[in-house]
């Protein structure tokens, strides 16, 4: 039993760090375009571009604010449900246990560019026919991932529970 906490201890943090340093590595990269040629706009085809905005809201600049107070708020909000799922993971076993792993690694790698820069580095810009989807970064993927697949396994287990 212990050597299997063991095991699942060190695949948490390998997939907790592997997530951190994609998006760390993603963002670094963009962020040395930006410096290089003094703005990211790189135009990959007609679905995708790469476009940096610096978000200071939440996922896909959602509650976006330049007042530093709500930002400063915005950020205690994001520390406090970080907490609240390094609680879950204490709780949580099997699928939910690593989609809350995921969740939390690109959470980091966000809450990394709060501190560090005062704003999230966003750059995946999805369009189609000028219609354009939030934009969004690596972390961004990995916590919507999370999320779906959370969302999915409660949906199985509800259904398994009421039939």
């Amino acid at each position: 039993m212990k050597n299997e906490n063991t095991k699942k201890i060190v695949v948490s943090i390998f997939i907790l760090l592997s997530i951190f340093f994609l998006d760390r590595l993603s963002k670094m990269l963009i962020l040395n375009i930006l410096e290089e040629t003094g703005r990211v706009d790189i135009y990959i085809n007609s679905f995708l571009n790469f476009y940096l905005v610096w978000n200071k809201g939440i996922g896909f600049g959602l509650l976006s604010s330049d007042q530093d107070l709500f930002y400063n708020l915005v950020t205690i909000l994001i520390i406090l449900i970080n907490f609240v799922i390094i609680y879950l993971l204490f709780k949580e076993k099997g699928l939910k246990y690593y989609f809350l792993i995921i969740i939390l690694g690109g959470s980091l790698g966000n809450l990394f560019d709060r501190i560090y820069y005062r704003a999230v580095p966003d750059f995946f810009d999805i369009n189609y026919n000028g219609y354009h989807w939030f934009i969004f970064n690596v972390a961004d993927i990995f916590i919507t991932i999370g999320i779906i697949l959370l969302i999915l396994v409660e949906l199985m287990s509800y259904k398994k529970i009421n039939e």
